[in-house]
């Protein structure tokens, strides 16, 4: 009889146990994406399927931005949400279904398309439930500019894997992709692209947003956490686990795309009252060991590769540098107001190297350049990559660096001269760039501080000179290069830093690179 009273009271303890153990409810998660894309990964990749009828897939890039979507359907306009949804129409190439859910209290439900979400009578169109079977992608709007100002859009994500992001007082201008997988190979390009969306309703006080994706390709699958958080500078911190199904010959991560035409250091060919036009002028590099290199950008007339190999990466970033109305002159598409995308890693990363790819374009409507980071090691089938970095989009670029790293303010081309007996100059058959350094420390350094210029030129360049001036203008010290090349049809790479002339030879400014293309 005492054997069941102690087994009796041991099971009395157990219920009480279950009683009062914490209530642990289910709450959506990466990891529940995270094995989505693996069970996606066993399986042979399956091309999305369209339905979209041939009056939408057919339409021109002018005619699909007629179509617009009704204000009136706004997503959570009513539920005293900070953050609010607005949906893209499937048309042109965006022409099939991107599954969209919304996550409310960990519960998922499917976003339902419906006709009435969209107005197509700019194109004589009047759509019928059951015509589209649902969403390109979407858009997320938040009071940056003005509080009283509900619909400003901070995030869109349309095509692929692509989005775009945006803080206080700027216009969209580069993209960022989820994936890159052998850009700019012969073999050609292969784009992931986010197949169904996750949605997180913010709670009304909540600063942040947060976005799960499913991404799939025939190499890969993967699941992405991407979380927004307005700020004058845009934080979106990223977090992904990539599945492979097929060994990828150049995989480029966090990779960014943006478009550059013509600027200070590649004029127009063409007379144009605007001086620049570009989404981004030069590539940032943040060395493992803290070094700054800055890369100007090119317009090639062919597809040009750069690639900055490294044992491990700080931050890399596609840069907007010149940043004043001045530098464009456009009144209508306001290139000053585009952000940089600004990268920095939050886990550790390995070896590998920054690769640039560089694209002719003939207008501004292609983008053509393309930055990513490419590591070192070769992911085979069922190889699992896990990622964390931080993308910074802002307009204070310069306020990344120490005071003690001067950084390129401007870079110019020209012919190079000499300045004759009679002070004419002239043209001595030479290439020049001018390279302006300015930086905190290097402002409060007298006229005479002992500095020289670092330069370094390729076997097919010939330093004929450098010469290094203050600039009492902008309170730094300007750098003149005259070269010549050995042979036309080849890049010739320079590089320059300054340094103190000291006989320590320390470095006191980002590493200037350009490379030279006359083809």
């Amino acid at each position: 009889m005492k054997y069941f009273k102690i087994k009796h009271s041991s099971l009395l303890i157990c219920m009480l146990c279950i009683f009062l153990l914490p209530n642990k409810s289910y709450a959506f998660s990466l990891e529940d994406v995270e094995k989505k894309a693996d069970e996606l990964s066993k399986h042979s990749f399956k091309s999305p399927k369209t339905t979209l009828p041939n009056e939408f897939k057919q339409l021109a890039f002018a005619d699909y931005q007629k179509i617009t979507f009704n204000k009136s359907k706004t997503y959570w306009q009513n539920d005293n949400s900070p953050f609010r949804l607005a949906f893209y129409h499937q048309g042109m190439y965006f022409d099939h279904r991107v599954k969209i859910n919304e996550i409310i209290d960990n519960k998922v439900q499917e976003i339902k398309y419906h006709a009435d979400y969209f107005d197509t009578s700019a194109l004589n169109i009047k759509e019928k439930d059951g015509v589209v079977d649902g969403f390109a992608g979407f858009k997320v709007q938040y009071a940056i500019n003005d509080p009283k100002k509900l619909d400003d859009e901070i995030f869109s994500a349309l095509g692929a894997s692509y989005f775009r992001v945006i803080g206080k007082n700027q216009v969209y201008g580069l993209s960022a992709r989820a994936l890159a997988i052998n850009t700019g190979l012969m073999s050609g390009e292969e784009f992931p692209y986010f197949k169904e969306f996750w949605l997180e309703k913010p709670k009304p006080n909540q600063k942040n947003f947060v976005i799960y994706a499913l991404l799939d390709s025939p190499s890969v699958t993967g699941a992405y956490k991407i979380t927004l958080t307005p700020h004058n500078a845009m934080i979106v911190d990223i977090e992904s686990s990539v599945f492979f199904r097929k060994k990828v010959e150049k995989l480029g991560i966090a990779p960014l795309t943006s478009m550059y035409l013509y600027g200070k250091n590649q004029p127009s060919s063409i007379s144009n009252y605007r001086p620049e036009l570009h989404d981004s002028n030069g590539l940032s590099i943040w060395t493992d060991d803290k070094k700054w290199i800055w890369r100007p950008l090119n317009n090639p007339e062919r597809l040009s590769l750069s690639s900055f190999a490294l044992k491990g990466i700080s931050g890399f970033g596609l840069i907007q540098r010149d940043d004043g109305f001045d530098d464009y002159q456009d009144l209508d598409d306001h290139y000053e107001k585009r952000p940089s995308a600004w990268i920095e890693p939050q886990n550790n990363w390995g070896a590998g190297h920054v690769e640039l790819v560089e694209l002719p374009t003939p207008d501004e409507t292609n983008d053509n350049i393309i930055a990513f980071w490419v590591p070192e090691k070769q992911y085979q089938p069922g190889d699992k990559l896990y990622t964390k970095y931080r993308v910074y989009f802002t307009q204070l670029e310069a306020s990344r660096y120490p005071n003690d790293v001067a950084r390129v303010k401007n870079t110019f081309y020209s012919l190079g001269d000499i300045k004759q007996a009679n002070l004419i100059r002239k043209l001595d058959g030479t290439i020049s760039y001018v390279v302006d350094f300015v930086g905190d420390k290097l402002s409060r350094l007298p006229k005479d501080a002992h500095i020289k210029p670092f330069v370094n030129i390729s076997d097919n360049g010939k330093l004929i000179d450098s010469k290094l001036v203050y600039n009492d203008v902008d309170k730094g010290w300007r750098v003149i290069l005259r070269f010549n090349v050995k042979k036309a049809d080849q890049p010739t790479e320079i590089y320059v830093s300054l340094v103190s002339d000291d006989g320590k030879n320390t470095q006191l400014s980002e590493t200037w690179n350009a490379q030279y293309l006359d083809y």
